[in-house]
């Protein structure tokens, strides 16, 4: 059982070659795009969601931030969808890749820097030193706010990372412990199984809310640099 805890976060390959980016590109093909006047069920429940996405976290945000709400919308949709998908039996969850996830927070933020410093430089630059700082704070003060700012894509990317990845184990362990328990005492494995549903349940709204805080922080980000 421990040789394969660890084997659904191998990187799947098919003939010696990986398959990721065709499971990256996946979930594009599960949302419908509209292609008639009257749009269906699906397609408005579809536009709904995203109008309501859209509406929560472009509020802070001035003309200039606003610009970025396709970025945005595409993001979250993006990591929410790998997420789902990755709850389904005998599937890989890109997300759980520390990598990808670097690859993700890395570009958004440094554009959100780049950004800031190129349009608010003053005010980039007082992140660094507020107001009132007694002089013989100051050099220690820029050591630690410079630290602080590189180790945000850090954060974001191990945020995902560590929560998808222990919602996997702990359904992987409850799994293993419930199929070895049937033939042992059927009254434990059923509460264990119970336990197992509970927590798939919980892991299914985790997905969610891990899509969310990752592109609400980015989004945080952009609205402390525009």
């Amino acid at each position: 059982m421990n040789e394969n805890l660890f084997t659904s976060f191998a990187t799947p390959s098919m003939m010696g070659l990986p398959i990721v980016m065709l499971i990256i590109m996946f979930p594009c093909i599960l949302y419908p795009s509209p292609k008639r006047l009257i749009n269906n069920r699906v397609v408005c429940i579809q536009q709904w969601i995203v109008n309501l996405i859209l509406k929560q976290m472009m509020n802070i945000h001035n003309v200039k931030g606003r610009t970025w709400a396709l970025m945005l919308i595409s993001l979250i949709t993006f990591i929410g969808t790998t997420n789902l998908l990755g709850l389904l039996p005998h599937t890989f969850t890109p997300t759980t890749q520390l990598s990808m996830n670097l690859a993700m927070a890395i570009p958004l933020w440094a554009g959100a820097v780049i950004t800031g410093f190129r349009y608010k430089t003053k005010a980039s630059l007082a992140h660094f030193l507020p107001q009132g700082t007694p002089v013989p704070l100051i050099p220690m003060l820029i050591i630690i706010e410079t630290i602080s700012l590189f180790i945000q894509p850090m954060a974001l990317a191990i945020r995902l990372t560590a929560n998808i990845t222990a919602g996997h184990l702990l359904m992987h362990l409850i799994g293993g412990a419930t199929l070895a328990l049937m033939s042992i005492s059927p009254t434990t494995a059923s509460i264990t199984f119970i336990i197992l549903v509970l927590l798939t349940i919980l892991e299914f709204a985790v997905a969610l809310i891990q899509a969310y805080v990752f592109t609400l922080l980015v989004s945080l980000y952009l609205h402390d640099n525009t």
